[in-house]
């Protein structure tokens, strides 16, 4: 039996799971209010308050192949940061960071002009006058828990909103929040 691969745009807010496992009568959205089909998992996870590409399949051993860091599969992620970037921070995440948990693997990373082709965020991006803003594209190899968010505060730029553009071939490529669309086993 070949993989099935569903590519979603997971929006704003979302769980990265089908069931809220949380509190007793918490009635958070999850993935089962935008797929309906069954026996699909996500590969790898993307926290609530982190938007776009989630990878899902059908097949276990994809699954471990998408999210398991030992096979290196690039993420790469917009980033609205607080601040303004110097070579200095980007350096840095270039080069990795020191984390509570350990070094990060290198990054790579750019500062590009905000993305055009962007939806708008529900509830919006809070917006101070007297702080600059800032977009990142990053790329990382590994998946620790909110590691983008953590880099970017390390060097000195919180997050203010992270979008995951891609994963490994798998892309966006202009699906709109809480849309989704079947993809091939390799991403193209």
């Amino acid at each position: 039996m070949s993989a099935r691969v569903i590519l979603l745009n997971k929006p704003y807010g979302v769980l990265s799971q089908f069931t809220d496992k949380g509190t007793e009568g918490s009635s958070r959205p999850t993935l089962s209010a935008y797929i309906d089909e069954k026996g699909f998992y996500p590969a790898g996870r993307l926290d609530r308050d982190s938007e776009g590409l989630m990878v899902l399949t059908d097949h276990g051993p994809l699954q471990a192949r998408i999210a398991h860091p030992k096979y290196k599969r690039p993420k790469t992620y917009l980033v609205q940061v607080e601040g303004t970037p110097d070579d200095k921070m980007l350096e840095a995440l270039r080069k990795g960071v020191m984390l509570k948990d350990g070094m990060t693997k290198p990054a790579e990373v750019a500062q590009i002009d905000e993305p055009q082709d962007l939806w708008p965020r529900d509830p919006p991006v809070r917006f101070r006058k007297t702080v600059p803003e800032a977009w990142l594209r990053l790329t990382i190899r590994e998946g620790r828990n909110r590691q983008v968010r953590r880099m970017t505060a390390h060097v000195g730029l919180p997050t203010l909103r992270l979008i995951r553009e891609s994963v490994g071939d798998w892309a966006l490529a202009g699906l709109k929040p809480g849309m989704w669309r079947w993809s091939s086993e390799d991403g193209r």
